[in-house]
């Protein structure tokens, strides 16, 4: 796709869950998409919520969870397909950056299928993590 589109991002602005559903559909991003109700808790509870529009359709986003001044987890970064490999995610990564500071690490577990893209972003990778894996 030929980058002629206009790309506004918008930090902290309400979103739908409705929203959030389709642009984790459209990213490909393993999410419970079809949850509304959960979506909007995850929504409710984030300490930061980065988003990118083109017009008046969401087209990725960025939540994370913070402190503001120790660690932040990025808990999504979902960027709609059609619009991949365009530098959106990288965009919404330096956002959230410049939004915990710099005393802030910025945290994340990726997909199995994420973990070439993360290194070409400015992320190093870690082998010294644990997990107790949620429910469902």
């Amino acid at each position: 796709m030929e980058n002629t589109f206009q790309i506004t991002y918008k930090i902290n602005t309400a979103i739908s869950p409705e929203d959030l559903s389709a642009v984790f559909k459209a990213s490909g991003i393993n999410r419970p998409a079809e949850d509304l109700q959960r979506l909007q808790r995850m929504i409710d509870h984030a300490d930061i919520l980065i988003t990118a529009w083109v017009n008046e359709k969401l087209i990725g986003i960025a939540r994370a969870l913070t402190d503001f001044s120790y660690c932040c987890y990025l808990s999504d970064l979902a960027v709609d397909k059609e619009y991949q490999k365009t530098g959106i995610g990288k965009e919404l990564v330096r956002l959230v950056q410049e939004q915990i500071g710099e005393e802030a690490t910025l945290i994340l577990l990726a997909s199995p299928v994420a973990m070439e893209y993360y290194p070409k972003i400015g992320f190093e990778k870690i082998e010294n993590g644990f997990k107790i894996l949620r429910k469902k």
